[in-house]
């Protein structure tokens, strides 16, 4: 007896004619996202002045000729776009120019995000999950759920997984080891500058043991400052050298994010979210905060009764009130 192929999943990813989908595509039609036998029909949306870059896109995805994609629908229609589609990657936004603030950032982008989150309420599946890339990654996911109602909270996600492979090499590279062998690094907050990268929960994996990085590493003073800077500015360092914002290394933590959210997290480890706060590590309700997760069947859970020290207290009281003031800066542009 053949098993019944899988029905194709239908996964929508906006700014799709960019430079970070232009990466992202491939991971996810080859079949690293969503599993090896489970077929694809991408919906790819983007801006009217973009659709001839999109079609050059759509050219490159036939000639891969990969089994897993069964379908691929471009349009620059937000109703085509969300239509019945179960996974969302909203990477598309506004990019940060020189001279910008982060609030004309913001000022751009709620409203992109506004108009997507009343798509998806109307058009994608009760049970989308919604990964949001754009930035600011973390408001901009608030603003897209509250204009979806009929989709639940817990469903839109911000990607702080990028922040997550970032301090893991760091790591690894200080430790001389294959970034595989460590595991359990934390990113609390906002997807900013302002956000905790936290090794001290972190495990190494030496000759087969786990030890504590802290251990490994016996130095209290680079974790605390070189390493948390390095973390927080590298999107800065990169746009420096590369002069472009990081796109294959948020591609590849993207599909990770997705991946983990869909197929779940291994056994003892756990991996950083963007998700809505409950309040946990006393942060701020309501805003959507990078926790520590689990993730099984579809279902991520906050890590609980982890140890604060009080240098990390502080560090997640400052990216709680950025993330307090973002959303009352969103809401205003969008009420104005």
């Amino acid at each position: 007896m053949f098993n019944k192929p899988a029905e194709p999943l239908r996964v929508v990813v906006t700014g799709a004619a960019g430079q970070i989908a232009y990466s992202l595509l491939y991971i996810v039609a080859k079949g690293d996202v969503f599993g090896p036998n489970q077929p694809i029909i991408l919906h790819l949306l983007d801006i009217p002045p973009m659709m001839g870059v999109l079609e050059g896109v759509v050219m490159e995805l036939a000639d891969c000729a990969l089994p897993l994609l069964h379908g691929v629908v471009p349009t620059d229609d937000p109703a085509v776009a969300f239509k019945d589609v179960t996974a969302a990657f909203l990477v598309g936004a506004m990019p940060r120019k020189q001279g910008m603030e982060r609030k004309d950032l913001l000022s751009a982008n709620v409203k992109i995000f506004k108009v997507q989150g009343e798509a998806l309420d109307k058009y994608a599946k009760k049970d989308v999950k919604v990964l949001v890339v754009g930035n600011p990654a973390n408001t901009n996911a608030l603003i897209c759920s509250r204009y979806a109602p009929s989709i639940p909270k817990e469903n839109f996600t911000a990607m702080t997984r990028l922040d997550q492979n970032r301090a893991q090499a760091q790591i690894a590279a200080k430790l001389g080891v294959p970034v595989r062998q460590v595991s359990n690094l934390i990113i609390w907050g906002n997807h900013s500058s302002t956000q905790f990268p936290d090794a001290s929960h972190a495990l190494v994996n030496i000759n087969g043991a786990n030890t504590a990085v802290v251990e490994a590493i016996k130095d209290a003073a680079w974790l605390n400052s070189v390493f948390v800077e390095t973390v927080q500015k590298r999107g800065a360092a990169v746009i420096n050298a590369r002069k472009m914002s990081s796109a294959m290394s948020a591609a590849k933590a993207a599909s990770d994010h997705m991946r983990d959210w869909f197929l779940g997290t291994e056994d003892g480890r756990f991996v950083s979210m963007g998700v809505i706060s409950d309040g946990s590590y006393c942060a701020p309700k309501d805003v959507i905060f990078s926790f520590p997760v689990t993730i099984k069947c579809g279902k991520w859970k906050i890590v609980q009764e982890l140890g604060i020290t009080d240098f990390a207290r502080k560090l997640l009281d400052a990216t709680g009130k950025e993330l307090e003031e973002e959303r009352q800066e969103a809401i205003q542009i969008i009420e104005a």
